[in-house]
């Protein structure tokens, strides 16, 4: 059996990222019911959101499924208590070292898993007894590395020192996708953009609508002296465009950004002034689907892929 399976006590070897603004307890209860791991995004919740998630979460599956935590969260400590409180299983950090947080969870029982970007980091969740590590390429949405090295180069550069389970990130959207990461050493995957797009994920109609008519090269990696994040190209990306291109300081960005604005973007629907956070392969996706329909074609994909390969023997 599968080591990311065994690991999480799930059926399949895909997990589902935990978005800010897309990852509420309908989609991550949906991608369990699956048969994959659904995660709770807990970076754009309050901790009382959080445990209104989680508890909604309880009632809609009995498989399990875990929360996503950007350990640059402010309240971090309120949302870690919750979390055990709650005997939730599995605990995905990012946006910090993992050593701190590692022990707690397991002092608690829950298997964690970390976010890297770089084969240096992920050797250090391996030094911090991380059960699993995602290596996440550049190509995914959101909050991103500085190295901007794509998912075919990294995944098998962090198996080559990793020993522990090894999860695929980053413009993974398809069976054959799922396949290919497995060939360079993944023991399973994590999709973002293909679940932020369903049905079930909690993005504004408006915010699917329009990631689901991007072409090939309408996101773009920038906010890169704060932090890189992948936007699609609208307004508000313009106007970052053009701070970064007169050398705005960090302190002028981070005002540009103000408050909520990827709240207003995915949440709320403003495709024009809106902080749009979306994968390249977003371009590959025409149509919104459910998350079953979404893990049926996953694989019948994967399974046709295989079978492609067999005959070209």
């Amino acid at each position: 059996m599968n080591r990311i399976c065994r690991l999480f006590g799930i059926e399949r070897p895909v997990v589902q990222g935990g978005m800010v603004w897309c990852s509420g307890w309908r989609l991550a209860s949906a991608v369990s019911n699956a048969g994959g791991l659904g995660l709770l995004g807990a970076g754009s919740m309050h901790p009382e959101t959080l445990l209104e998630h989680i508890r909604k979460c309880k009632d809609a599956t009995d498989k399990p499924f875990g929360v996503n935590v950007p350990l640059m969260y402010p309240e971090l400590e309120k949302i870690m208590d919750i979390i055990v409180a709650e005997g939730v299983k599995v605990v995905f950090t990012s946006a910090g070292s993992p050593s701190k947080w590692t022990e707690f969870l397991h002092g608690a029982g829950i298997k964690v898993a970390h976010v890297v970007s770089s084969t240096r980091f992920a050797a250090k969740c391996e030094e911090a007894g991380v059960d699993a590590i995602v290596a996440e390429g550049f190509e995914a949405g959101g909050h991103n590395g500085r190295e901007e090295t794509t998912t075919f180069c990294l995944i098998p550069a962090v198996k080559r020192i990793c020993t522990v389970p090894l999860i695929a990130a980053g413009g993974i959207v398809s069976g054959e996708g799922i396949l290919a990461a497995q060939v360079l050493g993944a023991d399973g995957v994590q999709l973002g953009t293909r679940f932020a797009l369903t049905r079930e994920s909690s993005a504004h109609f408006s915010f699917k609508d329009c990631c689901l008519r991007l072409e090939e090269g309408d996101t773009v990696l920038t906010l890169k002296q704060l932090s890189p994040t992948r936007l699609v190209k609208n307004e508000f990306y313009k106007q970052v465009e053009e701070a970064e291109r007169r050398g705005a300081s960090a302190d002028e960005m981070k005002e540009l950004l103000g408050k909520g604005r990827a709240k207003k973007g995915i949440f709320e629907g403003d495709i024009f002034d809106g902080e749009l956070e979306i994968g390249q392969a977003a371009s590959m996706l025409r149509q919104l689907q459910t998350v079953d329909e979404v893990m049926e074609e996953l694989f019948r994909e994967y399974e046709a892929a295989l079978k492609r390969l067999g005959m070209g023997h």
